[in-house]
Order: structure tokens, then C-alpha cells, then sequence
């Protein structure tokens, strides 16, 4: 063990040993490695001509799904304003509807008034309640207001509200028995 130049033989000839183990591995994994590299470049190649058609594309394809993203929101809203209109006429229609029903009515309970206020007999008017145009009498003030009172009373019973006319089977029965009774 004391001879140094033994050693550092062999410790030479081991380093040289290890190199060459680590040439043998090394290059099949530095020929795969560079076909790795020209795999990579053809890729890349590939990718440079391809991709930005391919992003254009992308963006238009963005472009258009955002017009039709703005056509769709105004057609909504077009119709959105249709439908209100539509509502509005139905409600409008519904209202005339009503009206003329209303009025359609009023003309039917007038015409009924007036034909049998026609066809009332002559004799069964009372004439002993009506004043001649002649005759003048002298009210007290009591007088008056009750008369008032009456008149007003008379006045409000004739006219209908709205919410009389709902049901049409009604539109007999109330008027004529008060008809019926007078005469």
C-alpha cells in the first residue's frame, strides 16, 4: 500500500472505466434526445402555421357569437315590446268590451223604461200628487226639505252603479218589479 503510483493507476484506469459506461449509456439517450428535438422543431413548425389561422378564427368566431349575442338581446326586447303592446290592446279591448256592455245595457233598461212608461195605462197616473201649472201652493220650510229629501232619494234609486250590471240575469229582475209595483 505504499507504492502511489499503483494508486493513481489505478485509480485512473477506474475513472476511464466510468467514463466510458457513461458514453455507452449516454448516447442512445442523446440520439433520442435529438430525435426528440427535430420532433419538437416539426411541431413547432407545424404550430407556427397552423395556430394563428387557427386563433383568427377563434376571434371571428367570437366577433359573430357576440353580433348574434346583440341580435338575439334586441329581438328579445323587440318582442318583449310586441307582447306589451298586445297586452295593452287586450286590456284596452277588454275595457271597450266592457263599456259597450255597460252602455249596451243602460240603452236596454232605457228602452224597457220607456215602453213601459209607453204602454202604462192613463187612467192609473196619479194625477192627485202633480200640481197643475195654475195652482201655486205655499210650502213651509219643513215642506220644502222633505220634499228635497225625497227628490234626492227618488233621483239616486233610478241610477245604477257599475257594480250592478256584473250579472246579465239581473238585468230584469230589480227594474221590473219596481215597474210592475207602480203600475
Amino acid at each position: 500500500m505504499s507504492e502511489p503510483l499503483f494508486w493513481l493507476g489505478l485509480s485512473i484506469f477506474l475513472v476511464a472505466i466510468s467514463l466510458t459506461a457513461v458514453l455507452v449509456v449516454a448516447i442512445p439517450a442523446l440520439q433520442e434526445l435529438a430525435r426528440a428535438a427535430r420532433s419538437a422543431e416539426k411541431f413547432f413548425d407545424t404550430l407556427s402555421r397552423e395556430l394563428p389561422p387557427t386563433l383568427d378564427s377563434i376571434r371571428m368566431t367570437g366577433l359573430e357569437i357576440t353580433d348574434l349575442t346583440d341580435d338575439l338581446s334586441e329581438g328579445v326586447k323587440s318582442a318583449s315590446g310586441v307582447v306589451k303592446q298586445v297586452d295593452q290592446s287586450l286590456n284596452s279591448a277588454k275595457q271597450q268590451a266592457q263599456n259597450i256592455q255597460i252602455n249596451t245595457r243602460s240603452v236596454f233598461v232605457g228602452f224597457k223604461a220607456a215602453w213601459k212608461s209607453f204602454t202604462r195605462s192613463k187612467g192609473g197616473k196619479r194625477t192627485s200628487d202633480r200640481l197643475l201649472v195654475n195652482q201655486k201652493v205655499t210650502l213651509t220650510s219643513r215642506e220644502r226639505e222633505l220634499l228635497r229629501h225625497y227628490n234626492r232619494t227618488q233621483k239616486s234609486e233610478q241610477y245604477r252603479t257599475q257594480e250592478s250590471y256584473q250579472d246579465p240575469a239581473d238585468w230584469e229582475s230589480d227594474d221590473t218589479l219596481d215597474w210592475e209595483k207602480e203600475e
